[in-house]
């Protein structure tokens, strides 16, 4: 059933949707300071895509535009720039001094109208790859904000079931399972008073919690400011022209710790599939690194493997950290701790479901957040790819490159996660 916005009005046209640049994932931060340091003048040029089907965005052209004119007005304001160094103490003074100067461009960034595309917008961003990379989070944020701002949230029933799910984790500890959380909702919000209220109560409330990704929010609220790297350290070093594809992982690896020196320590694993992950993650990285973090293929099948290898390379897996991350629910998080807790730290990452599945809408209505990613899709001119375990996030619109990647890494996926949906 197509979701129908015809005669679309904001209800509250002089509120913007993102008020402050540090509302944004955490691991932006990270990323930028190594691309900063390391590959300040690669090009990049990033897409949109919408996964949701029977979903017509064109309704919000309008107002897309101007919240993203509104975007490229905003600096960082002394307020920010202070809890950016307090929450994420292992940036460097440099790039902190360059944050200090920046403001997003208007001119790498657009929307156009295309019958062709899923849910009839084109949106890309093209340029400086430090530059074109905040756009991402900020994008997915405001149309996720767009399509919900018809709904009012029922706070009572919202806040019975988030309540729910704090019950549920806290009796998963008080029977002596181990585990964190870390709230990952920022490209899912549907409201961000409800982010808020979310975040503060899981910080009150519930024991396992340890922080957000969303950067304002740990500055305000005074929590952890949680977040490494993404897929698109692994797409932009596709098309550094002295990185050859079968070095891109062990490479991103190489400068990632070499930036942070034991900071920022659980490596995302996924982006060639979990086997070749494992093959260029020897003994020096998994020692080195203070975990690994999955976003694809089935969870169990992937702790497992992690857990082997540890132990085939002689390291206590008791010390390392395993975080899954691929679109948890309060039921699926419990279960995955209980399966490994005993065996390796667990953590999870939960996005989604903390944002938005908990919520619930006056007048009984429901909708599902839509499933939507902005991915970085050229590097210096070349497409990149990601292949992940799971065939649906396989991205890349060159059929020839996805099978180059496939040869380079002997691409073999673990088995499917199949309750993840974006």
């Amino acid at each position: 059933m197509t979701v129908s916005f015809k005669g679309y009005t904001r209800k509250h046209p002089d509120q913007w949707f993102v008020q402050y640049l540090t509302n944004v994932d955490c691991y932006k931060y990270s990323m930028g300071q190594a691309v900063f340091h390391k590959h300040p003048n690669e090009q990049a040029y990033w897409e949109f895509k919408l996964r949701s089907s029977d979903v017509d965005l064109t309704p919000f052209y309008d107002e897309l535009n101007k919240e993203i004119d509104h975007l490229c007005t905003l600096r960082y304001t002394d307020w920010e720039l202070e809890g950016i160094r307090r929450v994420m103490p292992w940036l460097s003074d440099d790039f902190i001094e360059w944050l200090a100067d920046f403001q997003l461009k208007r001119k790498y960034i657009h929307v156009d109208y295309d019958a062709t595309r899923n849910g009839g917008l084109h949106i890309w961003a093209e340029g400086p790859a430090i530059q074109v990379t905040w756009f991402e989070i900020y994008v997915l944020k405001i149309i996720q904000n767009l399509f919900f701002d018809d709904l009012e949230i029922d706070w009572e029933e919202s806040k019975k079931t988030l309540n729910e799910s704090i019950a549920k984790w806290n009796a998963a500890l008080r029977r002596g399972v181990k585990f964190t959380i870390s709230d990952f909702g920022v490209r899912r919000s549907v409201s961000d008073e409800w982010n808020e209220y979310m975040v503060q109560t899981m910080i009150d409330f519930c024991p396992a919690f340890v922080g957000t990704s969303n950067v304002y929010l740990a500055i305000k609220l005074g929590c952890k400011a949680i977040g490494t790297f993404a897929h698109e350290m692994y797409a932009l070093y596709q098309g550094i022209k002295e990185i050859p594809l079968e070095l891109v992982q062990k490479r991103v690896l190489e400068d990632w710790s070499d930036e942070f020196r034991g900071d920022l320590g659980i490596a995302l694993s996924d982006n060639f599939g979990f086997n070749a992950f494992l093959r260029d993650f020897d003994k020096y990285y998994a020692k080195l690194f203070d975990g690994c973090r999955h976003d694809s293929g089935d969870p169990y099948v992937w702790g497992e493997m992690l857990i082997d290898h540890y132990i085939k390379n002689g390291i206590n897996s008791k010390s390392k950290v395993g975080c899954w991350s691929d679109s948890l629910n309060c039921d699926q998080s419990i279960a995955i701790a209980e399966r490994f807790h005993t065996r390796i730290n667990v953590a999870f990452g939960i996005g989604g479901f903390l944002a938005c599945k908990v919520l619930r809408f006056k007048g009984g209505i429901k909708r599902d957040a839509l499933r939507m990613i902005m991915k970085l899709v050229k590097s210096n001119g070349i497409y990149a790819v990601k292949l992940s375990d799971s065939p649906g996030k396989v991205n890349c619109p060159d059929p020839k490159v996805i099978e180059r990647a496939k040869d380079a890494y002997h691409y073999e996926p673990i088995a499917e996660n199949k309750d993840a949906l974006d």
